[in-house]
């Protein structure tokens, strides 16, 4: 049981560590060279998106200000980034060795980034989310269409080895 428990504690740890930033987790892995190179490239989106002076100013409720500093350009980049990166290391720590494991991460990147790309002009309840909130609310969204689709293409296959 020991051994279940420390298998699942590293797998937490890789992924914390890898929403901390794009890279400690391959770093801890030992994947060097893919760890640096994650974090090098989450330190390039991140300042020339201007994400951290866009994420001061949306925790300060400055939305519009925070909307005018993005780079949208290159803040694109970040969902898929920041969510390769986490999935990254969560499977070369052993983990996401179940069918589509992958597609929760993948469609959490995509509707992620759509969010990105809606959060300049997409207001919710009559209030503009902006470029750091809408796509830290897009995420779980796109994590719960990842995983419903996961479960239905499980069924189809079960389904079709069943016959």
């Amino acid at each position: 049981m020991d051994k279940k428990i420390e298998r699942k504690s590293r797998k937490l740890e890789m992924l914390l560590w890898s929403i901390a930033l794009p890279g400690f987790g391959q770093l801890l892995n030992r994947k060097f060279v893919k760890g640096v190179l994650l974090v090098v490239l989450e330190f390039a989106v991140n300042v020339f998106g201007n994400l951290n002076q866009a994420i001061v100013l949306s925790f300060h409720g400055e939305i519009q200000e925070a909307i005018q500093q993005t780079n949208y350009l290159w803040f694109m980049f970040y969902p898929c980034l920041y969510l390769f990166a986490i999935w990254d290391a969560y499977k070369d720590t052993g983990g996401g060795q179940k069918p589509f494991a992958y597609l929760p991460f993948v469609f959490a990147a995509y509707i992620g980034t759509v969010g990105v790309a809606f959060s300049p002009v997409l207001k919710i309840f009559g209030y503009l989310i902006g470029p750091v909130w809408l796509p830290i609310i897009s995420i779980p969204i796109g994590l719960i269409i990842g995983a419903l689709i996961r479960w239905i293409l499980i069924k189809c296959y079960t389904s079709e080895d069943a016959r």
